[in-house]
């Protein structure tokens, strides 16, 4: 490896750049803020019991926006199970978890063949599946779940 070659000394790199444009830890100004020792913010403080009732509507919204309309479907073939959402005949949501990702046998049998199951549109069997629990009446075709944006 020749030395241009070889990656610069993180040390002498940061001297260099001190040297250049300084520390400007002196030239930072900062206007006084809304706390009681004159330290900026850019964000005024909340009142904990705001702060309490935001987190927990941010954590209803995350659980509806991640959740809402979700179905559990077994697949009739491996039995794992992935949570599902039909949103009409042509747009299906299927989140996999860890667990039916290891175990889905169509998954697997990509994996043994060198593949990586992350670039096949969706499992044929869990397919049939879906379809099955939208004949029996386990699935809507149509999601009548509320839409997780603002509504």
């Amino acid at each position: 490896m020749t030395p241009r070659e070889q990656a610069p000394d993180v040390d002498q790199l940061a001297k260099s750049m001190l040297e250049l444009y300084g520390a400007h830890d002196e030239d930072d100004v900062h206007p006084a803020g809304n706390g009681s020792n004159g330290s900026w913010s850019k964000a005024q403080t909340m009142a904990p019991d705001r702060a309490r009732a935001l987190q927990e509507a941010t954590a209803r919204d995350r659980e509806r926006y991640l959740r809402s309309g979700l179905v559990s479907v077994d697949c009739r073939f491996c039995h794992v199970a992935v949570d599902v959402k039909k949103l009409g005949p042509g747009h299906t949501a299927v989140q996999w978890n860890g667990e039916a990702t290891r175990r889905c046998a169509f998954f697997s049998e990509i994996r043994e063949a060198g593949g990586h199951p992350a670039r096949s549109k969706s499992c044929p069997r869990l397919t049939d599946s879906i379809k099955h629990a939208v004949a029996e009446g386990c699935l809507e075709e149509f999601s009548t779940a509320p839409s997780p944006g603002d509504g």
